[in-house]
């Protein structure tokens, strides 16, 4: 008889464990992502690593948008909630597009660039990872996760011009041999790892935001 009572009493759900267990996610989707451009491992298992772990990703956002449509109280605004974890399903949906593309082109010639980008990645998503708990205290934390933000914000950078000289090394190479067909792959290649970089820079603006808005 009291289910409609318990139904108007305030309610939060967790959702910095869910912001939590989808950066995990993103981070092991990016090691094995850095493995597959280095020829460590099986590249077969390391693409299904990929794949599970987007899957993975994709039943959390389903959890966090679930609680936020039955959530009365949440920690952030529901805008900003929906924001951060879509930046950051965007960046491992990227992160599945670029190993799959290796695994449709059946891409190891991997250039010292994409290995630097894809490291990069790893890292970025790694300070992403760090700084996320720091969300369940954003008064206390603010000043860090800004700094955190700004050091994420500089990698995409670093990761832009990586891609601009890797893109150059590239041409230069299918030029002088002629093949054409493994430059538009390895472009192909470079245009993913750069949007997983875009992507994360948005996962980075994100979090600022939130910052700004309750530090």
């Amino acid at each position: 008889m009291f289910d409609w009572f318990h139904r108007l009493m305030p309610q939060s759900g967790d959702f910095f464990s869910l912001f939590e267990r989808h950066s995990a996610a993103c981070v092991a989707a990016a090691e094995a992502l850095a493995k597959l451009t280095k020829g460590e491992g099986d590249p077969v298992k390391l693409c299904v690593e990929i794949q599970d772990r987007e899957h993975e990703a994709d039943e959390i956002i389903r959890q966090v948008l679930n609680e936020v449509r039955h959530t009365f109280l949440t920690p952030f605004d529901r805008g900003a909630i929906i924001a951060l974890i879509g930046a950051m399903d965007d960046t491992i949906d990227e992160i599945h597009a670029c190993a799959t593309a290796i695994e449709l082109y059946d891409f190891s010639d991997f250039e010292p660039e994409m290995k630097e980008m894809a490291d990069k990645v790893l890292g970025a998503m790694k300070m992403i990872d760090d700084g996320l708990p720091m969300l369940r205290d954003v008064a206390r934390n603010g000043n860090d996760l800004h700094r955190l933000t700004a050091q994420v914000v500089s990698v995409e950078g670093e990761v832009d011009r990586i891609h601009d000289r890797g893109l150059k090394s590239n041409y230069a190479r299918a030029k002088a041999s002629g093949d054409t067909l493994r430059f538009m792959v390895g472009r192909e290649i470079y245009k993913h790892l750069e949007r997983i970089a875009d992507e994360f820079e948005d996962v980075a603006n994100q979090i600022d935001g939130i910052v700004v808005d309750h530090a």
